[in-house]
């Protein structure tokens, strides 16, 4: 009986979560901006080149040991940036569209866990020989576990959101 009991609440919090993540986003937006004292070429260089992007992006200054490959021309559609490794898992970085302004990517998640998202970025002239850089991130929250973990997961992207596009400015500051 006891058993019985167990496993009826067992798939009542089941349940619940489920009809939860009905109502919760299935998809999440982070943007974060920065003016740094540099010309925009220089600072749209720092991120559309992965040989510069590895220098300042917060995931690969955190990882352990690690595979990584560069491929492709640099600032061209296909170049491409993969990584595998036991902390930050596989996936790659593919810079989709580039004109004089603009950068788009395609980012793919393989491990822990498969799934994409979306880079963008906007570069302005913001006075004299300064950059206003401007970095957006959005992507899928799957049903059930994605959109339940969502509010952790955006609030950890956040900071390190945060985290890279204060790296992104010290490198092209010094």
């Amino acid at each position: 009986m006891t058993f019985l009991y167990i496993l009826g609440i067992v798939v009542v919090v089941i349940v619940l979560l489920l009809i939860i993540a009905l109502f919760l986003p299935d998809g999440y937006f982070i943007e974060k901006s920065a003016i740094i004292k540099k010309p925009c070429e220089f600072v749209m260089d720092k991120v559309a080149d992965f040989h510069n992007y590895i220098q300042w992006n917060p995931w690969g200054q955190k990882s352990d040991k690690n595979d990584s490959n560069i491929t492709g021309l640099s600032k061209r559609p296909g170049h491409k940036y993969s990584w595998k490794g036991s902390t930050r898992g596989a996936g790659s970085l593919t810079l989709r569209d580039i004109d004089e302004r603009h950068l788009h990517f395609d980012l793919e998640f393989i491990k822990p866990v498969r799934t994409t998202a979306h880079d963008n970025w906007l570069f302005e002239d913001w006075g004299i020989d300064e950059t206003k850089v401007t970095w957006q991130n959005f992507g899928a929250l799957p049903y059930p576990v994605g959109r339940l973990k969502g509010y952790m997961f955006h609030k950890n992207l956040n900071r390190q959101f945060t985290e890279g596009i204060k790296n992104l400015k010290k490198l092209c500051e010094r």
